[in-house]
């Protein structure tokens, strides 16, 4: 990577990644706040401020930001995380100015026309419902209930229907003076990108930021338990997880190296056990979800009710004799799966420019290719395998369970043996 960075003096932070083989451009701006930044009567604001940002600003509406975008051949997005929301464009190198007076103009002169968000409330309920017909990731609102029940980090990012409809012009400013500030902020660009003009248009542009940091997410306490909620599927959709570790934890490498030899692959431990031998499910995967100040390891599959509580057997098993047993085997193939995963990923500007603008987020700086790389080979056996004990002896396991109801109670008495392990 060829990376420039310049912070400036209001506290922006500016980092581009010229790739001068390409000729178009990511770029983004990356705020540090998501939906754990959120107050009870603020939940879903978040994403609904995603949204609201293309919908119209003082000198465009919403038609006018599509229509200069896509004459130039680019697209816009956004997404919004547990700690973080990005707005992203993609041009051609040539229209890079474009694309940042469309970015900048969003976050600094919205209009938040009251009719424009009455539709787009509309919009984000029907995204709610859609969630709510998807129980493969219904399921993952019921598991971070679970884990972090009654805490801004435990609530679905969509919001529900009654917190969408509830917000207001004025919340969402509120919201935006609050969070959106100078010291929580960094431009990312990356492909046919050139730093300076970047920076120029930048310190111009987002001048009217609000200087200073926003306030800090709540402190997230992992407690674990059980959300079981009978529906008429045709599978049983299980999440089994525990606490993991912070992207703080020295140990977060081999956190990740452990879950994907758990649940990473098609040779890992759970997919020749449960589906290749067994025949339980179709797909079984393991995840290891870091945060500022917590982490989740979990193991999703769908499976036929009646086979819930033998998954969830053998799941226990696997990962228990993981944590005493992996092998230098398992875990080399590990790290190379990661390995690859992590370069592939970066062979896109957009993937890119992700990375390093999360990275100065969470981390104040960017971490070198090469230092994550190392990292990852330096998880050996005796790391792996303490991780792994670390998860089997971290507490009270979570369990999110829906589908059909006679399977369930099954596997959630399956799971009690693992907190059992435990103590």
């Amino acid at each position: 990577m060829s990376l420039r960075l310049t912070k400036l003096e209001s506290g922006i932070t500016i980092v581009t990644d010229p790739m001068p083989h390409l000729k178009t451009a990511a770029l983004g701006i990356w705020v540090g706040a998501g939906s754990r930044h959120e107050q009870p009567t603020e939940h879903g604001i978040s994403h609904l401020l995603e949204h609201m940002a293309f919908k119209g600003t003082k000198h465009r509406n919403a038609r006018q930001i599509a229509e200069e975008i896509e004459a130039v051949g680019g697209d816009l997005n956004a997404a919004t995380s547990h700690e973080m929301t990005g707005y992203f464009a993609r041009v051609l190198g040539e229209n890079v100015a474009l694309a940042l007076d469309i970015l900048t103009d969003i976050l600094t002169e919205p209009a938040f026309d009251e009719d424009e968000l009455k539709r787009e409330q509309g919009v984000i309920v029907q995204e709610i419902g859609a969630a709510a017909d998807t129980p493969d990731d219904l399921v993952f609102d019921f598991f971070k209930e679970s884990a972090f029940p009654g805490q801004p980090i435990g609530r679905p990012i969509l919001g529900t229907i009654e917190s969408v409809r509830a917000q207001t012009p004025a919340r969402l400013r509120d919201y935006m003076a609050k969070h959106y500030r100078t010291g929580r902020m960094v431009v990312g660009a990356a492909g046919a990108v050139d730093h300076e003009q970047v920076v120029s248009e930048v310190g111009r542009r987002l001048a009217k930021v609000a200087v200073g940091q926003a306030p800090a997410a709540e402190r997230a306490r992992y407690s674990g338990g059980v959300k079981l909620s009978a529906r008429d599927l045709e599978q049983a959709h299980l999440v089994l997880g525990l606490e993991g570790r912070s992207y703080h934890s020295p140990d977060i490498y081999a956190m990740q190296v452990f879950a994907n030899l758990l649940g990473g692959g098609m040779s890992s431990r759970l997919f020749q056990e449960v589906r290749e031998k067994r025949g339980l499910c179709y797909s079984i995967s393991a995840f290891h979800s870091s945060f500022a100040d917590t982490g989740v390891f979990g193991v999703y599959s769908g499976t036929d009710a009646g086979d819930a509580g033998e998954l969830m057997r053998v799941v226990i098993d696997e990962l228990s004799d993981a944590a005493e047993n992996a092998s230098e085997v398992e875990i080399a193939r590990s790290r190379a799966q990661l390995k690859v995963g992590l370069l592939a990923a970066l062979e896109s500007p957009q993937a890119r420019a992700d990375q390093v603008a999360r990275q100065l987020l969470a981390f104040g700086r960017v971490i070198p290719l090469e230092e994550i790389v190392a990292k990852i080979d330096a998880v050996g056996v005796a790391e792996a395998r303490a991780a792994g004990r670390a998860l089997v002896a971290g507490g009270r396991p979570t369990l999110a369970a829906l589908g059909p109801g006679a399977g369930l109670e099954t596997a959630a008495r399956i799971v009690e043996s693992l907190e059992r392990r435990a103590a």
